[in-house]
């Protein structure tokens, strides 16, 4: 499937600010770039960043006065069709190193808060079948209300409230799968079905050697999504992250299927 992508941001720098922008494509993992430009207009390119794993492609910025971001792509994503539900989880020894970091809790992912709750609902399952509960129960559980969270807002805060955006789905499925001791991460991506159209969140989780994306939203599948980054949970991979205060002044996402 080839995906048409562009997305804008524009934002107002009271003062010199450095920038950290992720909000490329990623080329490979199951995808393809086949034509893609960024125009950032006054902000001057400082560096680009090599991330961990080859998954993404952090700009370092520097700018003031105003942020004029402009990102258009063309992007075919050959993602083989995978039901994740019928993979084995690895055993913990034969883990390879990329993947034993994401066992671990982070900012927004107190997984060890989840012990007790993960094993007596999803105790009894293994593997990608209980990656499937896991994403079944949230899905029919919380209500996807924008505005209800904000950047401080961790899973364990979702858990309680039973709503908020993607991120806040991720954030409690990828705490669920690590108190379950299967690794999970967060993953920024463009995706088709969409609604409002935004930069997307998704956890991917890693059975049977690899990783595997799983939506709680239900809103998207692997095989039309593009994946942009990949970390630890939102902080990692932040679209727009300032080391100084900058002011919100508009952006828009747009991902249609395009033929040929």
């Amino acid at each position: 499937m080839k995906l048409e992508i562009s997305a804008s941001l524009n934002y107002r720098l009271p003062e010199p600010v450095d920038l950290m922008l992720q909000i490329e494509a990623a080329d490979g993992h199951g995808q393809n770039v086949l034509d893609a430009s960024l125009d950032l207009g006054a902000p001057e390119l400082l560096a680009r960043v090599s991330a961990s794993g080859g998954v993404c492609e952090p700009i370092w910025l520097r700018g003031e006065g105003t942020l004029r971001a402009e990102y258009r792509a063309r992007v075919e994503v050959d993602r083989p069709v995978v039901d994740f539900r019928a993979l084995a989880a690895v055993p913990l020894h034969r883990l390879p190193a990329s993947a034993v970091l994401y066992l671990n809790e982070s900012r927004y992912c107190p997984s060890n808060k989840f012990h007790a709750f993960v094993d007596r609902r999803f105790g009894e399952l293994e593997g990608g079948e209980k990656i499937g509960r896991m994403r079944d129960w949230i899905e029919s559980r919380f209500t996807y209300v924008s505005g209800a969270s904000n950047s401080e807002t961790g899973a364990l805060d979702s858990f309680v409230e039973r709503r908020g955006v993607c991120r806040d789905y991720a954030h409690v499925m990828i705490a669920l799968a690590r108190s379950a001791h299967i690794p999970a991460r967060m993953a920024s991506v463009y995706a088709l079905r969409v609604a409002p159209q935004d930069f997307h969140a998704v956890a991917e989780v890693y059975l049977d050697g690899d990783w595997h994306m799983v939506d709680a939203t239900g809103m998207t599948l692997p095989t039309e999504t593009a994946r942009i980054c990949t970390g630890r949970d939102a902080a990692d991979i932040a679209f727009l992250t300032a080391y100084s205060e900058i002011q919100f002044i508009g952006q828009s996402v747009t991902v249609e299927r395009v033929e040929g």
